[in-house]
């Protein structure tokens, strides 16, 4: 059984930073593409990030750019995406995904083309 769990959210004052974790079991990782996802309240689900099998290639959400990175621990099973110089409107759920496609590269941040989620994460960012 497929399950991703992500942690490392929380409540951070702007400016702030956290570190998101993306830890999976019942899957291997390093197959395949994965995209971080954000959704706050009212407002649909989108892309932020994605980060290719071999963790060489990134994309990015352009109100993100320069702010947030993502990495990977292939042997660990793991994703991260490090959160820098938060804003208010980066509070969301945060949610991590499999895009389920081989090879594993970036094509988009489209939340429908991702086969497996996470529960979430909420980041707050509030002074």
């Amino acid at each position: 059984q497929t399950q991703l769990v992500e942690s490392g959210g929380g409540l951070v004052q702007p400016g702030g930073s956290l570190r998101l974790s993306c830890v999976a079991s019942g899957i291997t990782l390093a197959d395949y593409a994965i995209g971080w996802f954000r959704q706050a309240p009212g407002k649909g689900r989108e892309g932020v990030s994605c980060i290719s099998d071999d963790g060489d290639s990134t994309m990015y959400e352009d109100s993100v750019k320069g702010r947030f990175t993502a990495s990977r621990d292939n042997a660990k099973n793991t994703v991260y995406l490090q959160l820098n110089n938060l804003k208010p409107e980066d509070t969301a759920v945060y949610y991590c995904a499999v895009d389920g496609r081989i090879p594993g590269t970036c094509g988009s941040l489209s939340y429908w083309e991702y086969d497996y989620w996470g529960q979430g994460t909420q980041v707050t960012v509030s002074s």
